[in-house]
């Protein structure tokens, strides 16, 4: 599992930092390949996955900018890698706000080109956890350079960083 930075270990670290009990629902926003997904099913969790271009089936098609689920549905979301290249990380973290019931936990690892913590509490959330893991980022991304997997003329101009960050609904 290595489709984000720090690949499986970062996703037991995202869920070791936050405060979830056995069985809670989890929605992964930006599921892909249903590697997180297949995750937090074998930890306990009712876990749903949503994608755009779905790589696994057991992953839904959609778009998580308009998830087919009624406000309030998820204990918890997790994304990893995909509020960024959605085009619209307000209107994604307004979504898994949406999505949350009050109390819920975002778990979030992303690409940022601003201080994040504004960003989550305009969208209505409290940030609990904020680590800059751009290190781990930045070996990724040249690997997968090297790999010739991305394309580096796709990201706007100037320093960007990357961070965990686990941040609760208000």
């Amino acid at each position: 599992m290595n489709s984000h930075p720090g690949g499986e270990a970062h996703t037991r670290r995202m869920l070791s930092l936050a405060p979830l009990k056995a069985g809670a629902r989890i929605l992964d926003m930006g599921a892909g390949a249903g590697e997180t997904l297949a995750l937090l099913r074998e930890s306990g969790f009712d876990a749903v996955g949503l994608d755009l271009s779905p790589r696994s089936p057991s992953v839904t098609q959609g778009d998580f900018l308009a998830a087919p689920f009624p406000d309030g549905s998820f204990d918890a979301v997790i994304s990893q890698c995909a509020f960024y290249v959605s085009g619209d990380v307000p209107g994604a973290l307004r979504e898994a706000h949406r999505l949350l019931r009050p109390g819920g936990l975002l778990l979030l690892s992303d690409v940022f080109f601003k201080a994040p913590a504004p960003l989550l509490s305009a969208a209505g959330f409290t940030v609990l956890h904020s680590e800059d893991v751009t290190p781990q980022w930045r070996e990724y991304y040249l690997e997968a350079l090297w790999r010739e997997e991305t394309d580096c003329c796709s990201l706007p101009r100037g320093k960007c960083d990357y961070w965990l960050l686990i941040a609760e609904r208000r």
